[in-house]
C-alpha cells in the first residue's frame, strides 16, 4: 500500500495552495511520476499554513507532473477530510469515485469520471458547494461539476 497516494488523495480533499502560488511553485517543477496499486491511510497534519485531518483508501492511482502540467488517474476510491489553511480557507468534503482522470495545463484543468463529492468550503479561494458530485466553485478558481465531471478555470 502506498502512503504517498493516500496522503495526496486525502490532503486534496481538504486543503490546497492558492492557484497563483501553485503556478509559481510549479513553473520549474521537474518531471516525475508515481503509481500505486492499493492505498489506505488516515492522518492529521500541521505544516506551514495548513492544518487538517483526512482518511483515504482506493485501488489504482497514478500521477505524472512536469512544470505546470499534470495528469492523474484513480480507480475506485473514497476519502474524507476537513482542513483549514491561509490559502484555501476552511473546507470539509467527502468523496467517493468509481474512476476518474484529470489533466491540467497552467490555469486550465479538466476532470472526467463518476464520483460523488459532498461538502462545503469558504475562504480566499471563494465559495464551494457540492452535493453528490454536482456543484460549483465561485472565486479565483471558477468551476462547474456534474456527477464528478468538472471543468475549472483558474482566473488568478
Amino acid at each position: 500500500m502506498s502512503k504517498k497516494a493516500a496522503r495526496k488523495v486525502g490532503k486534496d480533499v481538504c486543503v490546497s495552495d492558492p492557484e497563483f502560488i501553485k503556478f509559481v511553485k510549479n513553473i520549474e517543477r521537474p518531471g516525475k511520476a508515481f503509481a500505486a496499486g492499493t492505498y489506505a491511510g488516515a492522518d492529521a497534519f500541521d505544516e506551514d499554513d495548513k492544518v487538517g485531518v483526512y482518511a483515504a483508501a482506493g485501488v489504482g492511482y497514478s500521477r505524472a507532473e512536469w512544470s505546470v502540467f499534470d495528469a492523474e488517474a484513480k480507480g475506485p476510491n473514497a476519502s474524507a477530510g476537513a482542513g483549514l489553511s491561509l490559502g484555501s480557507g476552511a473546507r470539509a468534503m467527502a468523496r467517493a469515485e468509481l474512476a476518474s482522470a484529470s489533466a491540467g495545463a497552467g490555469p486550465l484543468k479538466a476532470e472526467v469520471g463518476l464520483g460523488v463529492d459532498t461538502g462545503v468550503g469558504v475562504g480566499p479561494r471563494g465559495v464551494e458547494a457540492k452535493f453528490l458530485g454536482t456543484g460549483f466553485t465561485i472565486g479565483p478558481t471558477t468551476s462547474i461539476s456534474l456527477l464528478g465531471n468538472t471543468v475549472s478555470l483558474k482566473l488568478w
